[in-house]
C-alpha cells in the first residue's frame, strides 16, 4: 500500500475520533455575515489544547450534480475529468489554461503529533493527492460553453500555480520559482525547455506552497505571492524569510524586491479597474476561535505591512507570537474588506465584461472552505460590489451547494476568471470540474 493510501485509510479511522474530541470547543456565536465587510466583528481570541477541526470530507459530485447558482444565473460544466484543477488563466485568443496541481513533497512540514493529525485531516478533505504537475489547455472554439479541445500544454513542472503571458513569453510560477516559455498564439502544446526567471522561497517546509503571479499593466514586471511557512511563526522567523509577502519581479533583469509584507497567505491578485490598484485575497491565521481571524481582500500598497504574524486586521496583537514586535504592529495596515473567518478565500477576479452587467466593476472570490470553524464556512463563490474603486456593499452568494446534505464536500472552488464571452469560470479541485456561470 502506498503512503498516500495508508494516510487516507488512517484518516477514515482517526479523523472521526478527532472531530469528536473537538466537539467540546463549541460552535460560533456569530452569523457568518458578521465576519464580512470593512469592519468585521472581532471577538476575543480563544485557543484550546485541541483546536476546532471541522474539515468536510471530500466525496465529489454525484452523476448530474452541480453547484447551485444565484437567482438569474445558471451553471454548467465547461470541462470535467480533470486532475485537481486549482488555477485558471485566459490567453488572448480565448484558450483557457488550467493548472492541474497539488502540493510538492514537504518533508519538514507538519512534524510531531499535531502535524500528523493535520495530515489526516487534509487527506480526508481531498488535499493530499499526488500533483499532476501539468498545465492543460482547454478550447471552446464554437463558443457553446463547453471545451471541445483539451491538450497537455505544459508538463514536467513543479507544483505549478500562477500563469501570465507578457508579449510572446508565458510565465509560470512553480512552487520554487518563476520560469518562462516561448508562446505562439494558437499552439496547443509547448515543448521548449523553461528559462529560469527567478527563485521564490520554497524549501523542505514550504507550508503554503502555492505561488501566484500577475503581470503589471505596463508589462515590465510580475507580482508574485508567497505564503507563510507556518500558522503564526511557530517554525521560527528565520523560516519566514521572504514569505508572507508579495514580491515585485523586474522582467528585464529578473531582479526582485519585496512589494508588501505581513500577508499570511496571499493567493488571488487582480488590478481594480477604476483605480488600477493591485488587490489580493489573503488567508488569515487559525486556532484562536471560530470567528477569528477573517480572511480578507485588500488593496496592496507598495511597502505596506499587513500585520502577520504579530497582529491581525490592523493592530490586534496576537499574543501567541513570542517575541512580539510593537514597532511593526504600530504600522500595520487594516485590510479593506473581510471575507469571513476561515473561508479560505483563494480566487479573486474583477469583472469587466458585458455579459453580466449586474457584476460589472466588482470582484468574484472563490472560497475553498474552512477546516477550523464550526459551523463550516466558505465552500462557495461570492461577489463583492465596488463603486469608485472601493467595496460598496455586502458580499453576495454566486455559487453555493458545494456541501451536500451531510456537509460532505462535493466540490471546493479555487481559481476564478472570466472567459472571452464574459462568463465566469470556476476551478473546482475536489469535483475536478471547471464550472461556467452565465445569465439564466
Amino acid at each position: 500500500m502506498t503512503p498516500s493510501r495508508r494516510l487516507l485509510l488512517a484518516s477514515t479511522l482517526i479523523v472521526p475520533a478527532l472531530l469528536a474530541l473537538t466537539a467540546c470547543n463549541g460552535a460560533s456565536n456569530l452569523p457568518t455575515s458578521a465576519t464580512y465587510g470593512p469592519s468585521p466583528t472581532l471577538p476575543p481570541p480563544h485557543s484550546s489544547l485541541i483546536p476546532t477541526v471541522n474539515a468536510r470530507k471530500a466525496v465529489g459530485w454525484p452523476d448530474g450534480g452541480k453547484p447551485t447558482p444565484a437567482a438569474g444565473l445558471k451553471v454548467a460544466a465547461f470541462a470535467g475529468g480533470l486532475d485537481h484543477p486549482r488555477w485558471l488563466y485566459r490567453l488572448p485568443n480565448g484558450d483557457i489554461l488550467v493548472a492541474e496541481t497539488n502540493a510538492p513533497p514537504k518533508p519538514e512540514d507538519g512534524k510531531g503529533l499535531k502535524g500528523f493529525f493535520m495530515k489526516l485531516v487534509m487527506a480526508n478533505a481531498g488535499a493530499t493527492a499526488p500533483t499532476a504537475n501539468r498545465i492543460t489547455l482547454l478550447r471552446d472554439a464554437d463558443h457553446d460553453g463547453v471545451a471541445e479541445t483539451r491538450s497537455a500544454f505544459l508538463t514536467g513542472l513543479n507544483s505549478p500555480f500562477g500563469m501570465a503571458l507578457v508579449g510572446d513569453r508565458l510565465y509560470v510560477a512553480n512552487t520554487d520559482g518563476v520560469v518562462s516559455f516561448p508562446y505562439r498564439t494558437g499552439e496547443t502544446a509547448i515543448t521548449a525547455a523553461p528559462t529560469r526567471v527567478t527563485d521564490l522561497p520554497a524549501g523542505p517546509i514550504n507550508h503554503h506552497w502555492t505561488k501566484n503571479i500577475v503581470a503589471s499593466p505596463d508589462g515590465t514586471a510580475l507580482y508574485a505571492t508567497v505564503g507563510s511557512n507556518s500558522n503564526v511563526g511557530e517554525n521560527g522567523m528565520a523560516a519566514e524569510e521572504g514569505r508572507a509577502a508579495i514580491w515585485k519581479i523586474d522582467l528585464a533583469t529578473g531582479s526582485k524586491r519585496l512589494f508588501a509584507t505581513g500577508l499570511r497567505n496571499p493567493n488571488g491578485m487582480d488590478f481594480e479597474p477604476v483605480t488600477g490598484m493591485l488587490w489580493t485575497a489573503v488567508n488569515e491565521r487559525d486556532e484562536i476561535g471560530n470567528d477569528l481571524v477573517p480572511d480578507y481582500m485588500t488593496s496592496v500598497r507598495d511597502g505596506g505591512f499587513y500585520g502577520w504574524p504579530f497582529s491581525y486586521f490592523g493592530q490586534h496583537v496576537d499574543r501567541r507570537v513570542k517575541p512580539g514586535d510593537p514597532a511593526k504592529v504600530a504600522g500595520a495596515l487594516v485590510p479593506d474588506y473581510a471575507l469571513g473567518a476561515h473561508t479560505a478565500s483563494l480566487g479573486l477576479t474583477f469583472y469587466t465584461a458585458d455579459l453580466m452587467p449586474r457584476f460589472r466593476g466588482g470582484a468574484f472570490i472563490g472560497q475553498h472552505g474552512s477546516w477550523n470553524r464550526k459551523p463550516p464556512s466558505g465552500y462557495k463563490v461570492v461577489f463583492v460590489p465596488f463603486s469608485g474603486g472601493r467595496p460598496s456593499g455586502p458580499a453576495q452568494d454566486v455559487l453555493t451547494g458545494f456541501l451536500d446534505a451531510n456537509d460532505h464536500a462535493q466540490g471546493r472552488p479555487v481559481g476564478v476568471i472570466t472567459d472571452q464571452d464574459g462568463a465566469l469560470l470556476v476551478a473546482d479541485d475536489v469535483g475536478n470540474v471547471i464550472w461556467r456561470v452565465t445569465p439564466q
